[in-house]
């Protein structure tokens, strides 16, 4: 099996596209390769679909114990021929930006990947071993296995290649030179579906990919056995979970999904921009983040499933509403042109855009009480990123910054509610899956909060 992790100095090196078009070099060499990507990123892994046609998968260190990466790492490679992970920012940097704690260089620590750097040409030559020479001895256990080169001309590759590899001391094995192709949406209101031709485009930067730089040795390198297949108890379906799925709400780990299952949710997608009610016989609700701003006129003209989500989460269905699934959940919703729009009304507040990125980043949330995801005392790892805001964010729990203990209050959490832009991993917590499929069997079997 080929296993191998994409990094590079710092962002905007090319990894990405350098992902996507080794997917589909690899799709087509008949591997049916499968994507990662290193932090919490719902975008990326998008793309990854489009390049192979298998959903991304997402590693995280930060919500992931080391064991818990080991065996989602595996579930992940099951039945592929090859795994392609992409780090994120610079492949030392781990929280704060001051400890290699959580960064992709700790993933490739803790799964033994063989680390192909990514480095682009642009505005730089001999200066690249330099830095290879850096990456590579920065830590006696780098990792460090390969280079690939990102954008310039073909010939301007071709003179560097062998050039880099001798003073670099790693093999550089080619690379992407800069192709129209490679224009990809910006990270935020850009969606995968949104290009036109996102598969064809991938398969374009595959072929090139596969010219200019040489695969079998990369093969060669990254080559070895499979993890070993994780042996886990698999339990029946015990309750129905509505989990909302469309153009709006689009932010959905596939982890998060097997986790629920585990847990022995059955789960039945809906969308709230085409379905008039909630799926029957439901005992919880999932409304995950996404991108509901963009579709807020038409996620208000759905006066019935409004109504219906609204009257069914007030009669204590349990829910977890994250992100845009809060946004959704509030009284109204701003565009980005500022026209307000009536949504499910069960929170106060309204979400207005913020023009900026808001608390971005990971967080630990702390619980005060019990509620439906929580227990008084605990503290669970979460991350936020959203260009909108509240004017009621809630204040039922606190969130607390790694490293500078900055904290605020903020979602709401009830018995049979977790409300917030804070996002949480149920795969890095399955109890947090537990919790709320058994909440969701309650209700089902007619035994309700208080009765």
């Amino acid at each position: 099996m080929i296993r191998l992790l994409l990094s590079a100095p710092a962002s905007g090196s090319g990894k990405t596209v350098m992902t996507c078009a080794l997917l589909s070099a690899l799709r087509h060499r008949g591997l049916a390769p499968v994507g990662f990507k290193c932090g919490p990123d719902y975008l990326d892994p998008m793309l990854y679909a489009a390049a192979c046609g298998i959903p991304g998968r997402t590693l995280d260190a930060f919500f992931m114990e080391p064991n818990c990466l080991r065996l989602w790492f595996a579930r992940g490679c099951q039945n592929h021929g090859a795994a392609v992970c992409e780090g994120a920012m610079g492949y030392y940097d781990g929280l704060g930006g001051v400890s290699d704690a959580c960064s992709t260089y700790a993933i490739a620590r803790t799964l033994d990947l063989p680390v192909v750097l990514v480095l682009s040409v642009r505005g730089a030559a001999l200066t690249l071993a330099a830095q290879i020479r850096g990456l590579a001895s920065f830590r006696r256990d780098s990792h460090v296995a390969a280079v690939l080169l990102s954008g310039g001309t073909p010939e301007l590759q071709r003179t560097l290649a062998p050039v880099l590899e001798r003073e670099g001391g790693i093999p550089v094995l080619g690379g992407l030179p800069t192709l129209s192709q490679g224009e990809l949406p910006s990270r935020h209101l850009g969606l995968a579906s949104d290009v036109p031709h996102l598969s064809e485009r991938f398969h374009a930067l595959g072929t090139a990919l596969e010219h200019h730089a040489d695969l079998d040795r990369l093969a060669a390198l990254c080559g070895g056995p499979p993890p070993d297949p994780p042996r886990l108890p698999q339990k029946p379906p015990a309750v129905r979970i509505a989990v909302a799925q469309d153009a709006a709400f689009s932010f959905l780990y596939p982890e998060t999904v097997d986790a629920l299952r585990d847990a022995g949710g059955e789960i039945v997608w809906f969308s709230p921009l085409q379905d008039v009610s909630l799926p029957e016989a439901v005992g919880g609700l999932y409304l995950p983040g996404g991108y509901p701003e963009l579709y807020a006129a038409a996620l208000a003209e759905n006066i019935p499933l409004r109504r219906s989500i609204a009257a069914a989460v007030r009669e204590e269905l349990p829910t977890v509403a994250e992100g845009g699934g809060f946004l959704y959940l509030s009284a109204s919703l701003q565009d980005s042109s500022g026209a307000s729009y009536p949504m499910a009304g069960v929170l106060p507040g309204q979400g207005f855009p913020a023009g900026k990125l808001v608390r971005f980043g990971y967080t630990s949330l702390e619980a005060e009480a019990d509620s439906l995801l929580f227990r008084r005392g605990e503290s669970v790892p979460a991350q936020e990123f959203h260009h909108w805001d509240s004017t009621h964010p809630g204040e039922d729990l606190r969130a607390v910054k790694p490293l500078t203990g900055r904290s605020w209050p903020c979602a709401y959490g009830s018995p049979t509610l977790y409300a917030g832009f804070p996002q949480l991993s149920f795969a890095g917590r399955p109890v947090l899956a537990e919790r709320f499929v058994e909440a969701a069997a309650s209700y089902r079997n007619g035994n309700k909060y208080g009765t």
